[in-house]
């Protein structure tokens, strides 16, 4: 996932660079921060960084973001993860839940090599790795009747969010492999001309989700669930009890309780994103 301040990466020296086959893959370093980032259009846009002398500690707000999903769902058993980046978001899971079982998807091997040559993302015994079209795997786990009890999704091709992976089509298969208490989180953006148009979608297939917008980052995380929402007293005890194990990493789920909305914030008569009408890339080339 894109975070939208890119100046970091532009006086950064590039100690890697790449063509896959997907987008070109650049590994950039200054001072103590080391970033992944993606060349799109001539601009370096950072996909994830780490802090060299401070591995655990999380630089990006969106990341730290999107362990608020854990207040809906504290006990993850299996979980599935369409994006991998740096592996940053896996690595924490790893630690503070050494039994969750982890499927995580990425389609493009270079990223999967990148995250463990420059980034320490190292597999757990729990951990599968495969490098797959995230829309693939989960039509392909939907005819296996594999289901997840948490599903993050967290592609980014250098533009936006891939459109196959933000239609009605895509999240219907998506909850139709989480389980019956089980928690969806996306990761997404608060200003894109899309905004509307995602909110409504994931509306049409889960119902009333949770909408987290932190001040400042440009990012969203979308919390949504096959069951009831939890109220706010729930996740105000989740966070006090959550909070110990992912402190080592700079997150503090207190700060996210505040700014968990439930509020239609957009035009609720705005259409559906389908695979017969997904514009994305139109509308975010205007």
């Amino acid at each position: 996932m894109l975070l939208l301040c890119i100046g970091q990466s532009v006086v950064a020296d590039v100690i890697h660079r790449e063509k896959s086959l997907y987008r070109n893959i650049l590994v950039t370093e200054r001072g103590e921060r080391r970033c992944l980032a993606f060349s799109v259009k001539k601009e370096r846009r950072n996909q994830t960084c780490m802090n060299i002398n401070q591995p655990k500690q999380i630089v990006f707000p969106y990341v730290r973001m999107t362990f608020a999903g854990l207040m809906v769902n504290p006990k993850p058993q299996n979980m599935l993860m369409i994006g991998l980046g740096g592996g940053t978001i896996a690595t924490v899971l790893m630690e503070i839940y050494p039994d969750l079982e982890m499927d995580l998807v990425e389609v493009d091997e270079s990223v999967v090599k990148v995250a463990h040559e420059y980034f320490e993302f190292r597999a757990s015994a729990n951990a599968r790795v495969l490098t797959l079209d995230g829309r693939v795997f989960v039509r392909r786990a939907l005819q296996s009747g594999q289901q997840y009890d948490l599903i993050i999704l967290d592609a980014y091709n250098g533009d936006y969010i891939p459109e196959h992976l933000m239609t009605r089509e895509f999240l219907n298969d998506v909850k139709k492999i989480l389980t019956g208490q089980g928690t969806l989180v996306a990761n997404t953006f608060a200003g894109s001309k899309l905004y509307a148009h995602e909110s409504v979608t994931y509306n049409d297939v889960f119902g009333p989700f949770i909408n987290l917008k932190m001040p400042g980052t440009g990012n969203r995380v979308i919390i949504a669930s096959k069951a009831k929402l939890p109220d706010q007293g729930y996740l105000i005890e989740q966070a006090n009890q959550l909070n110990p194990k992912l402190e080592p990493f700079s997150v503090n789920l207190k700060r996210f309780l505040p700014y968990l909305s439930r509020e239609t914030d957009w035009n609720s008569s705005t259409r559906v994103l389908t695979d017969q009408y997904s514009p994305a890339n139109l509308m975010l080339r205007k």
